[in-house]
């Protein structure tokens, strides 16, 4: 697997350099495919995850994966003309008359590793960002979400070309691998403890990594607020995705003298 990765990247990195600066309406073009992808795939998309899951509802994939997703391409497209423009930079007297500029350029080849909670939207926003940026990317999927990285591997080989978009599954040993790579940029989401393994291997390439790491998430309950409508805002989001979520509510600060109306009406509502 070792020598098949290193030939994808290679070939990524030879496509890239013929097209290393992809003008706005390529950009667009390209999200958009993305967009009519899930779109047009949304019922598979949400029985290959059910299978993984072993089973999840459809309608909570479609609304905390396949919505979220679709809006964070709106959101990117909406917004990217500006983002590529050239931006002016103050310049110190010294430097007179010289002037600086920030030019926004694509880095090269993306690495993206996706975690099994929500292994839809967590392979799709950071892909959009890669892709809007200019960039060739390379996708990873979890070991737990075999069925949606076949479908993806599918959807995405009918719709790109595998030297801009391509689609790994987990094998044993695959992240390892994946993650000590010649990347451009890697994106990880995950547990801290392989976050650091992560690092340590794209260190040996010195690869700049974007890491979103799990933590805990306290909630606060300020004694002038109505309780039944923060118990609903917080149990809910605890819920959401069997609380496999990374900004899932852990514990809670109650002032102490509402901490029995809180326990109460907590149990009443929602036990």
């Amino acid at each position: 697997m070792d020598e098949q990765l290193d030939q994808y990247i290679t070939q990524q990195k030879q496509a890239f350099l013929q097209c290393p600066m992809p003008q706005l309406q390529e950009r667009l073009s390209d999200l958009n495919k993305i967009s009519l992808l899930i779109t047009q795939n949304q019922h598979a998309i949400c029985h290959a995850i059910a299978q993984d899951f072993g089973q999840r509802s459809a309608s909570e994939t479609a609304l905390l994966e396949i919505f979220t997703s679709i809006e964070c391409i709106k959101y990117t497209q909406k917004n990217l003309s500006r983002w590529m423009r050239i931006q002016k930079r103050h310049t110190s007297m010294w430097f007179k008359p010289a002037k600086n500029r920030v030019i926004p350029q694509p880095v090269g080849v993306v690495g993206i590793i996706v975690p099994w909670n929500y292994p839809l939207f967590l392979a799709i926003a950071p892909l959009v960002a890669a892709i809007a940026a200019g960039n060739s990317v390379m996708v990873k999927m979890s070991e737990n979400s075999q069925e949606l990285c076949r479908l993806l591997q599918q959807l995405f080989t009918d719709t790109f070309a595998q030297e801009k978009v391509r689609f790994i599954a987990e094998e044993g040993g695959t992240g390892k691998a994946f993650s000590a790579l010649p990347f451009d940029h890697l994106v990880f989401t995950g547990s801290s403890t392989t976050g650091k393994a992560v690092m340590a291997n794209a260190a040996k390439n010195l690869v700049p990594v974007t890491l979103e790491l799990g933590g805990k998430s306290p909630a606060i309950i300020a004694d002038d607020y109505d309780i039944k409508k923060a118990l609903e805002r917080i149990l809910g989001g605890k819920t959401y995705n069997s609380g496999q979520t990374c900004v899932a509510p852990d514990y809670l600060y109650v002032p102490e003298d509402l901490l029995p109306e809180v326990i109460n009406k907590a149990k009443k509502n929602y036990c």
